[in-house]
């Protein structure tokens, strides 16, 4: 089972943090979390101002040259607004980079920001990424191809540069959708399972749908890999992570952070969200341990990945929190699942 952390790079106006700083800080959770043994890192994909990374794998390739061993991938890429080619290009350059270690995420994206950016139609999402996420799969084959689709001009004959190290892993972002979780199944595809709400039991049912429509589809069950990513910290003991990350995680959730999207959550909810069956993973290392193990003894999951910078949390608590992920927690859960 693979461990990770990812960050998706939020800033605010009332901190002294700038894109600058918070990229530097980025780039130096990814170096201690592999210097503290985790197995994959993860940098989120977003194109307004309230967010410092909008080209993650740039990012990562400077991680990439200051590590040996964690994956690099990403929370996810934003495909239903980009050009899959360039995707591509990006992302095979990176794993030359990192001799073999970039992977993607794809996302449909859950703002609609990107969509007028990038001039794209928000009303045809689903057709968009659809015909993204098959483009994208067919470049990995690396033969001359011709191809023709709805919206991006075809390709006849045609060699993409570079090619990647190996076959570049392509997940799909699900974000609770069953309409998403049926076609990676169906795809053959792995599932990042975005689990920010609900309980291990709302997980399940997603996951359930995903793993029969890739049976159906004639799939082998072991390439229907599934990952968790969820709200994250690890204190020194349950009451003090919860206390000292709820302002944190207070102001992330807010309408205000947001644009009106978001929502106020207290304490008392918080608290119940981060019991045994609940979608956060806050607490100590024995809590957080028992948590991860609990979601692979029912969900069956393949990777976790906790968000372990938002709502502006200090450099130190992040650090701190990488520290005792990868010291105390990975080695409690791999230890539980060697025996």
């Amino acid at each position: 089972m693979e461990l990770g952390v990812f960050s998706l790079s939020d800033i605010y106006p009332d901190s002294p943090d700038t894109a600058a700083s918070r990229i530097d800080d980025i780039i130096s959770y990814g170096i201690l979390a592999e210097q503290h043994g985790l197995d994959v890192y993860g940098i989120g994909e977003h194109h307004t101002r309230q967010f410092a990374v909008s080209s993650p794998a740039v990012v990562h390739a400077a991680i990439a040259r200051a590590t040996q061993r964690i994956k690099l991938t990403t929370t996810a890429s934003v495909l239903s607004v980009l050009d899959p080619v360039r995707v591509y290009q990006d992302f095979a350059t990176l794993d030359l980079v990192s001799h073999g270690r970039a992977e993607i995420i794809a996302g449909r994206s859950a703002f609609a920001e990107p969509f007028a950016l990038f001039g794209e139609d928000i009303a045809q999402l689903d057709d968009l990424f659809a015909e993204k996420l098959d483009l994208l799969l067919r470049l990995r084959e690396q033969k001359p191809l011709t191809w023709e689709g709805r919206f991006r001009p075809p390709l006849h004959e045609a060699e993409v540069n570079p090619p990647a190290h190996g076959d570049l892993p392509v997940w799909v972002a699900v974000g609770g959708t069953p309409s998403s979780a049926l076609r990676a199944g169906r795809l053959g595809l792995p599932m990042a399972l975005g689990l920010i709400g609900g309980t291990i039991d709302h997980a399940k049912r997603l996951i359930d749908l995903y793993r029969s429509a890739g049976r159906e589809a004639g799939h082998p069950a072991e390439r229907l890999t599934v990952g968790i990513t969820s709200h994250f910290y690890v204190g020194q003991s349950q009451e003090q992570a919860l206390e000292e990350f709820y302002p944190y995680y207070h102001r992330y959730l807010s309408p205000e952070t947001n644009g009106g999207r978001g929502f106020y959550v207290d304490r008392p909810t918080m608290q119940a969200m981060a019991s045994r069956r609940g979608a956060l993973i806050v607490g100590g290392p024995r809590e957080v341990s028992e948590k991860i193990l609990e979601m692979r003894s029912v969900l069956g999951i393949d990777r976790f990945l906790g968000q372990v910078d938002l709502g502006g949390m200090p450099q130190q608590m992040v650090r701190d929190s990488i520290q005792r992920f990868g010291d105390d927690v990975a080695p409690a859960v791999r230890h539980v699942l060697a025996t």
